[in-house]
């Protein structure tokens, strides 16, 4: 069975381009457009890695994060936070709060691509 990426965004050209690289890919993949709306996702659908956009409306990708890793039952779920804050503090900030990774916009689709089957362990 193919892994679910959950990608949490709200830039539509972002999200088209995420999800076009990773569906050709073979992975399956979820939207979320808000924090709020990516909890609720990952509650329902259980995916396995969360692409997580920092500004974010409603709640920060931040906040996402730090309530992923509150959550007992998400213990395994990866994250990768994107950003265009690439500041050291900023991603200090998300490795700290729990995150697996940090990358910053603009980023290339091959290190994306590797990070992702690097931490699904494909």
């Amino acid at each position: 069975m193919s892994k679910t990426i959950l990608i949490v965004d709200d830039e539509p050209n972002i999200v088209i381009s995420l999800e076009f690289l990773l569906k050709r890919e073979g992975f399956r993949v979820l939207l979320a457009g808000d924090g709020e709306e990516a909890l609720r996702k990952l509650a329902e659908l259980a995916p396995d890695l969360v692409l997580l956009d920092v500004m974010l409306p409603l709640k920060s990708g931040f906040e996402v994060c730090q309530e992923i890793r509150a959550h007992p039952d998400w213990n395994s779920v990866k994250i990768v936070m994107l950003s265009a804050k690439g500041r050291d503090t900023e991603v200090q900030k998300g490795l700290a709060l729990g995150a697996d990774a940090y990358l910053t916009k603009p980023f290339a689709t091959k290190a994306l691509l590797a990070k992702v089957k690097e931490l699904l362990g494909e």
